[in-house]
């Protein structure tokens, strides 16, 4: 199939330096890293997702309500150092 995209010029002189040192096509070596993407994408799929860090022995600062996203943005948004939300 027949196709135009906008690619980043460097990444376009990156593709082209691989095929002409593979003896490959431009579209082929292109379509390769299309296919090792989606394969590496189901892979991810397949587990249960990111892991994620586990801190423990925190404590919140008084007022500050988990709950209501509106209410941290607000803490947020008031400027209080990342420091002191630790």
């Amino acid at each position: 199939m027949r196709t135009t995209l906008t690619i980043d010029a460097a990444v376009l002189t990156e593709f082209k330096r691989v095929a002409a040192d593979t003896h490959r096509t431009l579209s082929g070596v292109i379509e390769d890293a299309l296919r090792e993407q989606l394969a590496r994408r189901r892979a991810l799929g397949a587990t249960s997702g990111a892991d994620l860090p586990v801190v423990r022995g925190g404590a919140l600062l008084p007022g500050v309500d988990l709950t209501s996203n509106a209410a941290v943005q607000r803490l947020l948004d008031d400027g209080l150092p990342l420091e002191k939300l630790r």
